[in-house]
């Protein structure tokens, strides 16, 4: 399978798999870019772990492994105009009971704000609902994060769980948030019918 087999097409992104090229990548926009902004928001509250190229090469190995064409992907690269700008994820919170959460993030702030991160996260949570067997699909993000909880409501996502003061960014206090949407949400939104019909029996 070729390393640059891309997943999803959208009308402004495709989600491909990640390649080796990639992952320099986003090692670049990890630790050497100047424009660093993505860090002040994903996860701001976690330090950055010091790595080599090589062990961030390492870590993404099972990425880069990935040769069976169905088998369904953890992450992929965000794509526009042959150019990384970002990731899709999920990660399992309890394998035992389905439950996963899904995040996004664009590194390049050039492309913040120009429906680059809704198309792809919308493809991401379609592509988890249709090809994993998983009640619903969530995030996790701190009440800082102002983008990511709109983006969330886009989605269909609604705020689950909020725990007080359970961050600190920069010597302040603010919320850990949870929010999902169940398939059956997913599904009605996908289908306005569906609703209609719901809204009207």
């Amino acid at each position: 399978m070729s390393e640059n087999r891309v997943i999803l097409r959208g009308n402004k992104v495709n989600l491909k798999d990640i390649s080796l090229e990639d992952v320099e990548k986003m090692y670049y926009w990890t630790y050497l870019a100047d424009n660093r902004e993505h860090l002040n928001w994903n996860a701001p509250y976690h330090p950055i772990e010091e790595k080599s190229l090589g062990e961030f090469i390492e870590g993404y190995r099972s990425l880069l492994d990935v040769t069976e064409t169905k088998q369904v992907r953890a992450k992929l690269a965000i794509i526009v105009n042959h150019k990384l700008i970002g990731t899709v994820g999920w990660y399992w919170i309890d394998q035992s009971t389905n439950w996963l959460d899904s995040g996004i993030v664009i590194f390049d702030s050039n492309f913040w704000s120009g429906g680059y991160g809704t198309e792809a996260f919308q493809m991401w949570v379609d592509y988890i609902f249709e090809n994993m067997d998983v009640a619903r699909v969530g995030i996790s993000t701190w009440s800082g994060n102002e983008r990511m909880i709109g983006l969330a409501k886009k989605m269909g996502m609604i705020e689950e769980g909020r725990i007080r003061k359970a961050r600190i960014v920069e010597g302040k206090y603010f919320d850990s948030i949870k929010m999902g949407i169940l398939r059956e949400e997913w599904a009605e939104a996908k289908n306005p019918f569906l609703i209609s019909t719901r809204m009207n029996g």
